[in-house]
């Protein structure tokens, strides 16, 4: 059964959640000597400071989650502190959720928990993303805190495989998995 997001119909269309649901991606397989074969089928994702510097999405994100969608699906979940997520991704492939005001870690947690969090690369900064990269890396997917410059939260980074400074180098480790494999292995 498909649900549509709550209150997506004016953050972002409806159409990429639709269509994820019915496409098969052939995903991003990594596989790091000592810690194991890895997955990858979505994409989980905070907005600010993640994706977005001062609510605007960094220079060559977009251009990163193009190709990006082509292989996985994508999800942003974002308490969109600056109000400006729905602008910014307009017209990129990805799946929208602005969260509730309360309760964002666990709104974020259990999001990933839907996704099926082994085979998820999950992206954040903020104490908020916490319990998203704990579920994930506990689940042997990818947990990856990230600082576009706004800061990253010591708890995210604590529950994270890896630290990133910059959203673009992130994402480019799923596009170049070979660093991931120089990082990650033991």
């Amino acid at each position: 059964m498909i649900e549509l997001l709550p209150d997506s119909t004016d953050f972002c269309s409806n159409f990429y959640f639709l269509l994820s649901a019915f496409m098969n991606k052939p995903g991003i397989t990594i596989n790091i000597p000592g810690f194991g074969k890895v997955q990858i089928n979505s994409i989980l994702s905070d907005y600010t400071g993640t994706l977005a510097f001062n609510g605007r999405l960094v220079p060559g994100v977009r251009d990163r989650l193009l190709p990006l969608a082509e292989l996985l699906d994508i999800h942003v979940v974002t308490a969109d502190s600056f109000g400006t997520s729905e602008e910014e991704l307009k017209g990129l492939p990805v799946v929208c959720r602005r969260l509730e005001r309360e309760n964002e870690d666990v709104q974020k947690r259990h999001y990933a928990v839907e996704l099926n969090p082994c085979h998820v690369a999950s992206f954040g900064n903020g104490n908020n993303d916490r319990l998203h990269l704990k579920v994930v890396k506990e689940a042997g997917g990818l947990a990856i805190a990230v600082d576009t410059g706004e800061g990253c939260a010591l708890e995210a980074i604590l529950n994270a495989n890896v630290f990133v400074v910059g959203a673009v180098n992130a994402l480019d480790l799923l596009l170049e998995p070979t660093r991931l494999r120089a990082t990650l292995r033991f």
